[in-house]
């Protein structure tokens, strides 16, 4: 498909055609719904814990940083960052798989991937123009958002867009760079709000090679103790710009020397480092009974509303009843659940059922 077929031109705009996608994403409902979705901790435990939004925006920031000093297309990594999430359901990542299962339960394969669901969103679902659906974002934006996160096959694509967006080969730099800043944001986040919610303490952390170098780094600071926020603050600073440097001095010469497919990552010692560092955060907090008990909920909230639009389409709002004329009823249903907010799909569920 010609990009004069599909996409809306604008004559005259003081912005590079990435910066305008970065602005519309920034304007769109899905985006401000990112500040009440789940990251690990559900959004209603404390206005200290990061939520879908705030990772957005430290991914962003860190996918700046990288593209700039590699003299990449920071707007393109920007925009990417902060799309990245947008088809996140409330509850993290248990909601996603739980609507996953209701859809294959109901037959369809392809059931619900978050990645596809973001590059739905941006492509289909937000509604900003008269005459077609979608942000009207640039291609490349959205092959970034598609395929940011490797591997690209486990997206059950439709066959047109996997013939527009070859799903056999790579993205841009810049997507590649944002999922690893994905991975740098979450992980130093995720330890931060960790231990200061009780969760983990760097002590179950020192199981880590790579927590023990960072925390060496720390101490000789002298900051105060592990469990003081100006600590965990510190902590957290130097394990991003740890991961960053490394990043960048292990993919500067590849991009240079054009010798790689996938020139961004760190040298191998430092990546199973990593590796190891999370599979530890899985085990010590991931799985943690308290966020296994919420999570558990969020399950069963989710499969809750499937249930009851399923039975009852009219309970659905205007936007969406209106869709059951032209597009598949369980998919319509999908896309409203996973629009939800935390808050919000826990309220509906309470009153669907009676637990006002």
């Amino acid at each position: 498909m010609k990009e004069d077929e599909r996409f809306y031109k604008i004559d005259k705009d003081f912005r590079n055609p990435f910066a305008r996608d970065r602005d519309r994403i920034i304007h769109s409902g899905s985006f401000r719904k990112l500040e009440y979705k789940t990251q690990v901790f559900l959004n209603h435990e404390g206005d200290f814990f990061r939520t879908r939004l705030t990772h957005s925006i430290e991914v962003s920031q860190i996918a700046r940083s990288i593209t700039t000093t590699l003299g990449l297309n920071e707007s393109l990594a920007e925009a990417i960052a902060l799309a990245h999430d947008l088809g996140h359901t409330p509850f993290g990542h248990v909601g996603g798989d739980t609507l996953d299962e209701c859809l294959k339960a109901d037959g369809f394969s392809n059931g619900f991937e978050h990645n596809f669901q973001s590059f739905r969103v941006v492509s289909r679902l937000e509604k900003r123009y008269k005459d077609f659906d979608g942000l009207n974002l640039t291609f490349a934006t959205l092959e970034g958002i598609l395929k940011h996160s490797y591997p690209y096959h486990k997206l059950f694509l439709p066959a047109s867009v996997h013939e527009q967006f070859n799903l056999d080969k790579h993205p841009s730099y810049e997507a590649m760079i944002v999922d690893r800043a994905d991975e740098i944001a979450y992980t130093s986040h995720d330890i931060d709000d960790g231990v200061n919610s009780g969760l983990i303490s760097f002590d179950d952390l020192r199981e880590s090679e790579l927590v023990c170098e960072i925390l060496e780094k720390v101490a000789a600071e002298g900051v105060g103790e592990e469990n003081d926020e100006m600590f965990r603050y510190r902590f957290s600073s130097h394990l991003i710009n740890h991961l960053v440097y490394a990043l960048l001095e292990y993919s500067e010469p590849r991009l240079k020397e054009g010798r790689d497919e996938v020139p961004i990552g760190m040298n191998k010692e430092l990546e199973t480092k990593l590796k190891k560092l999370k599979k530890l955060m899985f085990t010590k907090m991931y799985q943690h009974k308290s966020i296994v008990r919420k999570m558990y909920a969020g399950k069963q909230a989710i499969k809750g509303l499937y249930k009851g639009l399923m039975e009852d389409e009219k309970m659905l709002p205007k936007f969406y009843y209106e869709q059951l004329q032209t597009r598949n009823k369980h998919r319509v249903i999908a896309d409203y659940i996973a629009s939800m907010s935390d808050r919000y799909a826990l309220n509906f569920y309470n009153e669907m059922y009676g637990k006002i």
